[in-house]
């Protein structure tokens, strides 16, 4: 017998005759009993298949859902690795390396201008810093002056050459002259030798033998003279030489008192800016002391890569470059060459690894990387810039 018991009211003699209890059981249709037949539950042994919203389904279903995932992200993973990863090389072992030009004078002597500023862009030939002057001035006037007397002397030399060889062809006639004489004085003196004293006088034989004597006395200082004056011709020859000499020597003189005036102004050797400057107007320089120095517009970049970095890396493989001072800037490149030797091997004191205790380093080499980009001469571009190269190497 159903019994339900009312919380609210009391329990009573209606509430216990099952006649006055029927209204209460149509109003819960849940506690009646179904005269419908159960259906079979899903997954019993009547129909043999798990239910749909198991927990066994829902398992595998996670199970195969991560692994697929997986497998995804280890193909992406992959295809990053081998896409963006392997191809490339990379350092911040990097910087901006160029040919810096020190500019030094030639001359000493006190800065009388200067006419550049710092980070001033120059040209070849622009005169940088102006030195006074006035003393090598004076000293290209003096070796001018020695050239003039030097050119004189000269022609003095030649003058006196002509005069001699004058001299020489003199003595040559008087050579002549005395030698006729002296056949004019012999043929007389073996005529009257021939004749003797039937025609004339002893005194007049003794007579032409003296002058034919006499003759030939004169005939050998004669060529003595012209020996004289031929050897005065070659001092004459010697001193024109000498004096020739003397006018190269002036000549040099000259020059060099010419390009030590010019070196008073001390002029840019190539294109650049004017970095590192030491010098102020009224200094006194010595030669060869740094004033300042020129940082030219051709740069490249000088990438320490590690050995083991350089397996696959060659001359002409593409470069990107990430400049700090620009990184929203990428500038392309490529590769020029790789140094043939380590960094600390061409230190001032490079690694001595026979000897003492050996721990194996990594060692990084050198590669040099030169911009292929017009637009970076836009660019401040300067020495020891920190840059990061990305080589591709595949």
């Amino acid at each position: 017998m159903n019994i339900t018991m009312n919380a609210t009211k009391p329990m009573n003699a209606t509430t216990l005759n099952p006649s006055a209890a029927l209204p209460f059981r149509q109003l819960t249709p849940a506690l009646a009993p179904d005269p419908r037949p159960a259906a079979p539950a899903v997954g019993s042994s009547e129909t043999g298949a798990p239910p749909t919203g198991s927990p066994q389904k829902r398992f595998k279903t996670k199970h195969l859902v991560t692994g697929v995932a997986t497998l995804a992200a280890v193909v992406a993973t992959g295809v990053y690795y081998t896409t963006m990863v392997a191809p490339y090389e990379s350092t911040d072992d990097a910087f901006i390396e160029t040919h810096v030009s020190p500019v030094a004078p030639q001359v000493a002597g006190r800065v009388a201008e200067l006419r550049v500023k710092d980070n001033q862009a120059v040209k070849p030939g622009d005169v940088l810093v102006q030195i006074d002057p006035s003393d090598f001035q004076t000293k290209l006037d003096q070796e001018r002056a020695g050239l003039a007397a030097a050119q004189s002397r000269l022609e003095q030399a030649k003058a006196q050459y002509s005069a001699d060889e004058a001299r020489v062809e003199a003595e040559k006639a008087n050579v002549t002259a005395a030698a006729a004489q002296a056949r004019q004085a012999d043929a007389d003196d073996r005529r009257y030798q021939a004749v003797g004293n039937f025609a004339v006088s002893a005194s007049q034989l003794d007579l032409a033998g003296t002058q034919a004597r006499s003759a030939d006395a004169l005939v050998a200082a004669a060529r003595s003279k012209e020996l004289a004056a031929e050897a005065q011709i070659s001092l004459d020859q010697a001193a024109i030489q000498t004096a020739g000499a003397g006018i190269a020597q002036s000549q040099a003189a000259v020059h060099q008192a010419e390009l030590n005036l010019s070196y008073t102004q001390v002029k840019a050797p190539v294109a650049g800016y004017v970095t590192h400057r030491t010098v102020e107007t009224g200094a006194y320089v010595q030669t060869g002391q740094s004033l300042l120095a020129i940082v030219p517009q051709e740069v490249w970049v000088v990438a320490n890569f590690k050995e083991t970095q350089l397996t696959h890396m060659r001359a002409g493989q593409p470069v990107t470059l990430s400049v700090d001072a620009y990184p929203q800037i990428q500038f392309k490149g490529h590769v020029d060459s790789v140094q043939s030797g380590t960094g600390p091997r061409f230190s001032l004191l490079p690694p001595e690894n026979a000897t003492g205790n050996y721990v194996k380093v990594v060692q990084r080499v050198p590669v040099k990387i030169v911009l292929d980009d017009q637009a970076a001469s836009q660019y401040v571009l300067g020495p020891g810039m920190s840059v990061v190269p990305e080589v591709r190497v595949q």
